[in-house]
């Protein structure tokens, strides 16, 4: 019988929950970790070449910073370890950190395709798995993984990062068949065009600035908080029956 007298929004709570925000040293990945906090979280705020302490401080005592190199092979495990030692656990998993590389396909290095696919696809598939054989003996956890579209679509003079946001998609779903009955929903979102660091050169060329935005819907570029909503959602008990799932977050443009 459903119990009518739960406040929907304790649904959206995270106290007593430990979070692992990767990237989260500016941009989206910050505007997560700020949000997961604000929802009462534990925050663990991850960075490499920019270090994650300025949003570990906007956060205040819930939070700490790490370091750790994903596009190494063992980065996954060193971020991992560092995390679980000072918290104790992660509850929820958001595999945000990435990296792109541009080079037309002819030309485009196999050294570069593999430090994107490294830090994009498999150290999401790394971390799930750390964080998985964590949450499978206490039968809850979440993770939500931040794909792209183009994990839809194809894009120009980008091959890995489109091979690694397909991938990334892909990823979610089987990851989600395995590990839905044991109490771990597994979920992706799929930003637009965001005005981040990342997009500043498309932002200040005027002729693809105008493009853009005349795909878009919303006929605005996405700031980080437009993200905040989508991430609590699939990290808290609101979306306990939604699983395997890539959602879009992007003014409109994939309806267009």
């Amino acid at each position: 019988m459903q119990n009518n007298s739960l406040n929907v929004l304790d649904l959206f709570r995270l106290d007593n929950q430990v979070a692992l925000v990767t990237g989260s040293a500016s941009g989206l990945g910050a505007a997560i970790a700020a949000a997961l906090a604000q929802a009462g979280a534990a925050v663990a705020c991850h960075g490499n070449r920019r270090p994650a302490t300025e949003t570990a401080a906007a956060i205040g005592s819930k939070a700490a910073a790490f370091r750790a190199d994903l596009s190494s092979t063992n980065g996954a495990e060193d971020l991992f370890t560092q995390v679980t030692k000072k918290f104790g656990r992660i509850d929820i998993l958001v595999n945000n950190a990435g990296t792109i590389i541009r080079h037309a396909a002819e030309e485009f290095p196999l050294e570069d395709w593999q430090q994107v696919l490294q830090v994009n696809l498999t150290s999401v598939f790394q971390l799930s798995q750390l964080a998985a054989r964590d949450m499978i003996p206490r039968g809850h956890g979440k993770i939500v993984n931040i794909a792209s579209l183009l994990s839809f679509q194809g894009g120009i003079r980008v091959p890995a990062y489109a091979a690694s946001k397909g991938g990334v998609a892909q990823l979610t779903k089987a990851l989600a068949n395995e590990w839905a009955a044991k109490g771990i929903q597994v979920n992706a979102i799929a930003p637009g065009y965001f005005a981040t660091t990342n997009t500043e050169a498309l932002q200040a060329d005027e002729t693809r600035n105008r493009q853009i935005l005349e795909r878009i819907p919303a006929a605005r570029w996405g700031q980080p908080q437009d993200l905040a909503g989508a991430a609590l959602f699939l990290s808290s008990s609101a979306s306990d029956y939604v699983t395997g799932t890539v959602l879009t977050v992007d003014g409109g443009w994939m309806g267009r």
